[in-house]
């Protein structure tokens, strides 16, 4: 017997209904304002076709007089699975058309059930936000809701990738979801993230804090640090989240999505041998070197506003996918301070999480001196690096380039916390402190009697820096696996990550370590 065709028909304009979405006005406006509707966001992000939709029929379960006989098209949020570039992923999509996308019961329950196929299945999930935030109708159950999806978002912390896009409002406790991921991306406009608005603030404390000033993507980008790359709309959002899920491995038990070469071509770039100024005090680029480093076009740097004095971001040796950390010495003399170390130690600590092996890149003349940095707690920070780098078991390489100074040395991973392999460009200088500090602190009587302080202070200069603080003495004493040529760096790191690949390390059992937060 074939199915009834009334009930073939009430199931197509069920569909038709929940496609809708908070109806064609509303759309209108949005696409005016050249912004994508939440089903349109996923249609986009997925391989054509792919995309599986999870709980299209969910209404809400708000009982309130006036709200009950309510419909609401997937009570304000798209779920569901597809394929990025033919590799499984998990999704969840706000829709603002639909109550505002306002967080209620059964909106949780769907963002919390396609998080837990996405932890069962090991599928990284990204998350679109869009939302007034807690449907204020559904009371605590909208609280207990948004306790649900953190609760979530925690358990699927290192085991599968979680990446958030905050393409519209994301107020008070609706922020604190994206937070508990990885990877944020926020677009440029039309876009906010705040605990309080400015009414809040105002009432509490008095001031007067335009939302630009705290809740924008450009503020999260570079003062607090909490997004990771700003977007110019819906479409580039969507182009960064799949950019980043090219470099990330489906879940914590698999590897990155490497190209493994057959053979490492022994490649010799004579004009890495020219990149470093003549003058060791002399700031230069460290993209310089990372673009004649890595493989053309594989290159993603993530919170690129943030802390300049150390770069982070995916890219490609070879086809092999690495974590890269490097002093910046165009910043800040490429110093470790309070924000720089916070950045380094969340992105190393990721890529331990999810078996990405790193590459460090080192011009690090110390920790920023200073009373701000102390009072600030710049120990407690440092030792995020300290403790990232210790951690880790992924494969670690460390190019000395120019200095390497005191605990910062240490910091930016030396072998003593855990490389595998340390390179050292001739002109390293690798050493407690700087040559001139260290001289004058060692031979300070020396310097005050001798007849011609300045030629005294240069001469002594020369000979600490000669006999202590030279690559091949570091190599000596087994810190330094080799000292190379600039020039041969791309090759040797090549073969470095070939064959460490491989590395497994097992550590005491325990529940985790204490990382200084």
């Amino acid at each position: 017997m074939a199915i009834k065709k009334e009930l073939l028909e009430e199931l197509r304009q069920r569909r038709v209904a929940a496609l809708a979405g908070g109806g064609a006005e509303k759309m209108k406006k949005r696409h005016a304002a050249g912004r994508l509707s939440a089903r349109e966001r996923v249609l986009l992000f997925f391989d054509n076709a792919s995309f599986n939709e999870y709980g299209m029929h969910v209404n809400h379960a708000c009982h309130m007089p006036g709200f009950a006989g309510k419909f609401m098209p997937g009570d304000g949020v798209v779920t569901g699975t597809g394929n990025v570039d033919g590799r499984p992923v998990a999704i969840f999509s706000q829709d603002f058309t639909v109550g505002g996308g306002a967080l209620g019961q059964m909106h949780a329950k769907k963002i919390c059930d396609i998080m837990t196929i996405a932890c069962e299945t090991g599928i990284p999930v990204v998350a679109i936000n869009d939302s007034g935030g807690a449907r204020i109708q559904e009371a605590i159950h909208s609280l207990s809701g948004y306790g649900q999806v953190f609760y979530q978002n925690v358990a699927a912390s290192g085991v599968v990738p979680q990446i958030a896009i905050i393409a519209g409002p994301c107020a008070g406790g609706a922020a604190y979801s994206p937070a508990l991921m990885d990877f944020l991306i926020q677009t440029r406009t039309h876009s906010s993230m705040f605990i309080c608005g400015p009414e809040v603030i105002k009432a509490a404390t008095g001031q007067i804090a335009p939302i630009e000033q705290y809740g924008s993507a450009e503020a999260h980008a570079s003062v607090s640090g909490n997004i990771h790359f700003i977007a110019e709309d819906d479409r580039h959002a969507i182009s960064i989240a799949q950019q980043l899920l090219s470099f990330l491995p489906l879940n914590n038990l698999q590897d990155p999505p490497h190209g493994i070469p057959e053979e490492i071509l022994i490649e010799y770039d004579e004009g890495m041998n020219e990149l470093l100024p003549d003058d060791a005090k002399t700031g230069f680029d460290v993209y310089t070197v990372i673009e004649r480093l890595l493989d053309s076009g594989q290159w993603l740097e993530v919170h690129r506003e943030f802390a300049r004095n150390i770069v982070v971001g995916f890219g490609r040796i070879n086809g092999m996918v690495v974590g890269l950390v490097a002093n910046q010495p165009a910043y800040k003399a490429g110093c470790l301070d309070i924000d720089s170390s916070d950045k380094a130690a969340r992105f190393i600590r990721f890529c331990n999480a999810f078996n990405v092996p790193l590459v460090n890149l080192v011009d690090v003349p110390g920790f920023m001196p200073g009373l701000a940095q102390e009072r600030g707690g710049i120990i407690r920070h440092g030792a995020k690096m300290l403790f990232a780098y210790a951690a880790a078991t992924v494969p670690k390489i460390t190019v000395i380039m120019r200095k390497a100074y005191g605990g910062a040395y240490l910091a930016m991973c030396s072998k003593d916390m855990g490389a595998d392999f340390v390179f050292a460009w001739p002109c390293a200088e690798i050493a407690v402190m700087g040559a001139e500090s260290a001289t004058r602190i060692i031979y300070k009587k020396e310097i005050e009697e001798a007849e011609d302080h300045q030629s005294k202070e240069a001469e002594l200069i020369k000979s600490y820096r000669d006999h202590f603080a030279t690559p091949y003495q570091a190599a000596s004493r087994d810190m330094v696996t080799d000292v190379i040529e600039p020039a041969e760096t791309r090759t040797r790191l090549s073969q470095a990550l070939r064959i460490s690949l491989t590395k497994r390390v097992t550590r005491p059992a325990k529940k985790h370590g204490l990382i200084p937060l």
